[in-house]
């Protein structure tokens, strides 16, 4: 029988690796909630137009990309490649159009048929923050700022920066579209393969292009500020002005593009140069036409969605858990004793950790693995007496102490360790 391993572009999330990940959505959440959102949570999978009609049925994502099949009832459903289009959805089945305005904070697993790499999985896991039903740059510069305050909760501010651009109004957006077009048509010969069909359904896209043929034509393509109108530049001089108030950082980038037409102004990348290849952390933008594409009534809505592999492989180890105490019972009695101990323990907030067989050296092997802070031996000698060998594994000190007393001293010297 071969070695059995998991499939390709997934990967079990040992100990270690899910404390990296708790301390990511664990932060995210706290702040999130300093902003007002509350925790949303949609199904992994779909019906398949929940993705398909608002991602575009000719994108990457859909053509290439959504894990899709039909299930034994004969619908046909996608685990989700994101999560905005899910949460609209949950807006619109669940009635909530009236109760704008509408903050939500998301975190869970995606699903994408990609080439895996370093921070990019076929299942991945994600946080991510909805906006939904204000129109106005406070809700850009609010969701912004929350992503930049999660960034510095993880201490890894200072190794991103901020991407800023506009795709202003949707009359501006046509008539940039149009332009683009004019230019790509002309060198339409020099495109690489996708380019060329991106160019007809979806000519923003070009300019996300990472083929060096095509990023050599992007560089002289035409400026999308030429086509701002006024409403559109005001609205991101705005948003600009509220940045600046906090002291959030940028750096304006006229290539950051969302190639459906539902976004509209504001788009934004948290990026860093740590990841190699994968650097945009945390990316987003507005998109006052995803409601109504989805079959609700004209809503604004903004947001962002980050990686929490990739924060993980940027932040520092985070510390582990309660360094719990070692209960070593000798005997029959011991143990009784020891299960009797344990719930004590844990009732006073004590991590509590049993060894179940072996010898006395085994057993203290065992504790040293866990990093234990301390070790209670229950031999049938102490039992006779009514006390237990304590014994201090950072010091070596060993003592008797009571059974009656083990609780509080035992949570004072874990105390005094975590502190």
């Amino acid at each position: 029988m071969p070695t059995l391993q998991p499939a390709r572009g997934t990967q079990d999330l040992l100990p270690e690796t899910i404390r990296r990940h708790r301390r990511v959505s664990e932060t995210a959440r706290a702040q999130a909630e300093l902003y007002g959102f509350a925790e949303i949570a949609t199904p992994i999978f779909e019906f398949t137009e929940v993705f398909a009609r608002p991602i575009g049925e000719h994108t990457d994502i859909v053509s290439k990309e959504m894990y899709t099949f039909t299930d034994r009832g004969g619908d046909e459903v996608t685990l989700r490649p994101e999560n905005t289009a899910g949460v609209v959805r949950a807006v619109l089945s669940n009635g909530l159009t009236q109760s704008t305005p509408l903050k939500f904070f998301y975190s869970g697993p995606m699903f994408r048929y990609e080439r895996p790499q370093k921070g990019r999985f076929r299942q991945f896991h994600q946080i991510g923050v909805e906006l939904l039903g204000v129109a106005q740059p406070q809700a850009d510069i609010e969701v912004i700022a929350l992503g930049h305050r999660i960034l510095k909760g993880l201490g890894i501010a200072d190794r991103v920066v901020l991407e800023l651009n506009t795709l202003g109004d949707p009359e501006s957006r046509a008539a940039y579209r149009g332009a683009l077009v004019d230019y790509f048509s002309a060198r339409v010969s020099e495109l690489s393969e996708d380019s060329r069909r991106r160019l007809e359904r979806n000519p923003l896209r070009i300019l996300d292009s990472k083929d060096p043929a095509d990023q050599r034509i992007n560089s002289e393509a035409p400026d999308f500020e030429k086509y701002l109108n006024e409403a559109s530049r005001e609205f991101f001089g705005r948003v600009r002005d509220g940045l600046d108030a906090l002291g959030i950082g940028y750096r304006l980038n006229p290539r950051l593009v969302r190639g459906l037409d539902y976004y509209t102004h504001t788009v934004f990348e948290f990026v860093t140069t740590d990841l190699g290849a994968q650097g945009t952390v945390l990316a987003g933008g507005r998109y006052d036409g995803l409601v109504e594409v989805m079959g609700g009534p004209s809503m604004p809505g903004v947001g962002w969605a980050a990686g929490i592999e990739r924060l993980a492989l940027l932040i520092d180890e985070p510390l582990a858990t309660s360094r719990p105490v070692v209960l070593v019972p000798l005997g029959e009695a011991g143990e009784r004793v020891a299960l009797k101990l344990g719930e004590e323990l844990r009732d006073a907030g004590v991590v509590a950790e049993l060894t179940y067989s072996g010898n006395l050296q085994r057993r203290m092997r065992r504790a040293d693995r866990l990093h234990a802070r301390a070790a209670v031996l229950l031999g049938d000698n102490e039992l006779a007496q009514s006390v237990a060998t304590l014994r201090d594994l950072d010091s070596g000190e060993q003592s008797l102490v009571p059974l009656p007393e083990l609780p509080a001293r035992l949570k004072a010297l874990c105390g005094q360790a975590e502190t």
